[in-house]
């Protein structure tokens, strides 16, 4: 996914006061963060929700694209 702020999973996990596996966990399809999470992470990246759920969908299409 294209969003890149300079931060580390560390930092993101320490911003949002989660464990860095988590942060791991959702960036490899191995946990479904809550909406409640969605927006408190969109909120440390500095992306609308809106925004980051299009880039979401468009990384999927292409998933699909590709299969």
């Amino acid at each position: 996914m294209p969003i890149d702020r300079g931060l580390s999973q560390e930092d993101l996990a320490g911003l949002r006061e989660v464990d860095r596996s988590y942060i791991s966990m959702i960036e490899v399809g191995k946990n479904e963060p809550s909406v409640t999470k969605i927006f408190q992470l969109c909120d440390a990246l500095q992306i609308n929700p809106s925004s980051f759920l299009r880039l979401v969908e468009a990384d999927l299409k292409k998933l699909g694209d590709s299969e």
